[in-house]
């Protein structure tokens, strides 16, 4: 097993919100039409290509870790890719496309907007959901009044944004931190179309008080 799907598997085994949080919401947000075709851009090891899937939707994967596509090869048939490269998809091609915590690993994120309008058909959608820019901003965090408990937030490097590495076993993973403005703006730029938006909060046990702070963004763009 590869470190990256050792630590993408382990993830999702010690933090239940994948699960009962960010998949809903991707689900939420994107709205799927029963019959429709829909690519899933960092498919993994599929766990929204299944709900999907058993929802009466086809959808085809993309990822590029070997370890993790055979075990959404069960659920649909995968493309090994390297986003945002879509370039062995053709034209007007699905119904939908998504990426769940997956742009914030892309550097060049703007190519994978553009690339999703192309592949995606007159009518189609992308919907994303990422981390909210706010929440995962270079040195943002909660800031607590010793006083009362009254919790603020330290917005940190909301507007220049960044590149973050985190150490992950033996090797490293790169988040690109970006302002929401310049995600809307990207997507705005590749002919998106903004037609929902979503944020949501994450309680976490262990946590200061955040039910007011929003930890998940979640995004609808048309295609006209």
């Amino acid at each position: 097993m590869t470190w990256a799907s050792d630590w993408w598997l382990s993830e999702l085994e010690r933090d239940p919100s994948y699960g009962n949080v960010v998949t809903p919401l991707l689900i939420e947000i994107l709205d799927a039409q029963p019959g429709g075709t829909y690519l899933d851009l960092g498919c993994g090891e599929g766990q929204t290509m299944r709900v999907l899937v058993e929802a009466g939707m086809s959808v085809v994967g993309c990822d590029l870790d070997e370890t993790l596509l055979p075990i959404a090869r069960e659920i649909g048939p995968v493309v090994r890719c390297d986003l945002p490269d879509l370039s062995w998809l053709g034209d007007d091609t699905v119904d939908g496309a998504y990426a769940s915590l997956v742009i914030e690993h892309l550097d060049d994120a703007a190519a994978m907007l553009l690339e999703a309008h192309r592949v995606v058909r007159s009518g189609g959608v992308l919907a994303v959901v990422v981390n909210h820019p706010m929440f995962a901003a270079p040195a943002s965090g909660p800031i607590v009044d010793p006083d009362d408990g009254e919790v603020f937030w330290r917005w940190g490097r909301y507007l220049s944004g960044g590149r973050i590495v985190e150490p992950v076993g033996d090797s490293d993973i790169t988040f690109y931190e970006r302002p929401l403005a310049d995600l809307l703006n990207m997507a705005a730029d590749a002919g998106w179309v903004l037609e929902h938006m979503i944020e949501r909060a994450i309680e976490q046990s262990g946590t200061v008080r955040q039910e007011e702070v929003p930890r998940l963004l979640a995004v609808r763009w048309g295609k006209r």
